[in-house]
């Protein structure tokens, strides 16, 4: 059961947010659906809600702070810290991080260059996509044309962008775990492929006298990684 506050915090942003249930759960990592709309209900009608108990807290204080800071100190890349981790869920870290580390207000003119760990994940993430692109950078935090830019940038312009999968006659049960777990190895193979690629590139670069590419081609608008 959510505490009072939590119930209050999560009406008081659905309203603010124009009764948008999906953007406000994606912000808070909470409620479901219905129970947002039973909320907001009951608030309507009362410009109040009811006192309840006190829901204990999954995480404490310190894994929060602990995850929050992972995901600083480890290429700002919230997949490889819930790995890392074990925990959280990617909405419930993204509320953690708005609520310890908002996002600076931007400066017109700047940008923040991002780790280069955080550039490999994305790519990796890009071109082993099941999702369209726009989803992945979504997910990322930037734009699609970042995405295409570091994608050429790290592997090439002749670097497949994403994975071509067969569509075939719908199949039986067995044929389809079957088809999911070849899917699934054709997935990790692209994978460990994509960073094979990544360390030859950087090995050509460092053979080059390249010790990385000019700061105006590894910079980005601030955004979390997801």
């Amino acid at each position: 059961m959510y505490s009072y506050e939590d119930r209050l915090r999560a009406v008081q942003l659905y309203i603010k947010l124009g009764r948008r249930i999906g953007l406000t759960i994606r912000q808070l990592g909470y409620p479901t659906k219905n129970a947002l709309k039973t909320w907001y209900r009951e608030y309507e009608q009362s410009h109040e809600l009811r006192a309840g108990y006190t829901r204990p807290a999954r995480f404490s204080q310190e894994q929060k702070v602990r995850a929050v800071e992972h995901y600083l100190e480890h290429g700002r890349c919230i997949a490889a810290t819930i790995k890392s981790l074990g925990y959280p869920c990617r909405s419930l870290l993204s509320a953690w991080l708005q609520e310890l580390h908002p996002r600076p207000t931007r400066v017109v003119g700047r940008s923040q260059e991002l780790a280069p760990e955080a550039k490999h994940s994305a790519v990796i993430a890009f071109c082993t996509r099941p999702a369209s692109a726009q989803a992945v950078a979504d997910e990322v935090g930037v734009s699609r044309g970042s995405l295409y830019k570091w994608k050429n940038q790290l592997l090439g312009h002749d670097a497949p962008a994403s994975m071509k999968r067969k569509q075939g006659a719908p199949a039986s049960s067995d044929r389809a775990d079957l088809e999911q777990q070849l899917e699934t190895l054709r997935q990790d193979i692209r994978r460990l492929q994509l960073e094979k690629d990544l360390l030859k590139k950087a090995n050509e670069l460092l053979k080059n006298g390249h010790r990385g590419a000019a700061p105006s081609q590894w910079t980005e608008t601030p955004g979390y990684l997801h």
